[in-house]
């Protein structure tokens, strides 16, 4: 089972706009050095609708050598065609990846059918640990509890990153899936909701930053530390709203940039933010001591 604290890794460029292999290594240390129980490169975070297929095999690479079996590395290998979500999911494979974190098809907007089927076509080509990735505000179609209940019985489908936003949905989830079926959150500050209802972590994009922060605070929340979670959790909210002021993976990558991490370098159409939200990020990082 996968718990705990999964970091949604950026994808750090240089000033030309190449991939920034030394930011990247400097990044998966700081990571490490955090106590995050996984890592998970090529996804939304990750820019990876906007890598090249080199780009992606070196990013998972790095990622792969530097978890070193420590922790598991659960790379994005999701497509809206079913062919190439195989493709990818198979060289994560072969690579040494844990597992894949695939994404509900974008744009093509298929039936509950057509989800199904394309899960498990993958499961069947790959025989690879398979966690399904549901954010109906990036894909526009939701996967619902029972098209998730239908794929959980299979042996390659071993969890879900809940990412609807849609607390009644997570609760149905969550009394559904077997026992043994990972859920975890894709929103950082629905983390302490989704556990207390029985969850397993988050794939967070706050780690980035605070890493042995996150850490610290989802152990406390699996140890139903109740008091203590909720007052760390007040504490964050501030934090978590304020990385997602705009679209990810822009305000996480900015004040990683602004912390020296990292440059502050995108690849359109992501573009910088706007001078006013920079402002406040700015503003915040200084009040968090960051």
């Amino acid at each position: 089972m996968f718990q705990g604290t999964y970091t949604a890794l950026i994808t750090p460029f240089t000033a030309t706009g190449d991939f920034d292999e030394n930011a990247f290594s400097k990044l998966l240390d700081l990571q490490i050095e955090g106590g995050v129980d996984g890592l998970v490169p090529i996804g939304t975070t990750g820019e990876s609708p906007t890598l090249t297929s080199n780009e992606i095999y070196r990013v998972l690479q790095l990622t792969v050598e530097a978890a070193k079996g420590r922790m598991p590395v659960i790379v994005g290998t999701g497509s809206n065609c079913t062919t190439k979500a195989i493709e990818q999911t198979k060289i994560a494979k072969e690579v040494g990846a844990d597992a894949a974190l695939v994404v509900c098809p974008y744009y093509n907007k298929p039936t509950q059918k057509g989800l199904i089927l394309h899960y498990e076509a993958i499961a069947e080509a790959t025989r690879f640990p398979i966690i399904i990735y549901n954010i109906k505000g990036r894909t526009g179609i939701n996967m619902s509890t029972n098209t998730l209940m239908e794929l959980a019985k299979n042996t390659y489908i071993v969890g879900v990153k809940e990412a609807s936003g849609d607390l009644v949905q997570m609760k149905e989830v969550l009394s559904s899936v077997p026992r043994d079926f990972s859920v975890l959150s894709g929103d950082d500050a629905l983390t302490l909701e989704l556990v207390k209802m029985g969850g397993h972590g988050v794939i967070s994009v706050a780690s980035n930053l605070i890493p042995a922060r996150m850490s610290k605070f989802v152990k406390m929340v699996l140890n139903k530390q109740w008091s203590e979670a909720e007052q760390e959790q007040g504490n964050l909210r501030e934090l978590f709203e304020t990385l997602f002021i705009e679209t990810n993976p822009l305000p996480i990558k900015t004040a990683l940039a602004l912390g020296g991490y990292c440059q502050e370098v995108f690849r359109l159409p992501l573009c910088p933010m706007t001078e006013v939200n920079k402002q406040k990020l700015s503003l915040l990082l200084k009040k968090y001591s960051l």
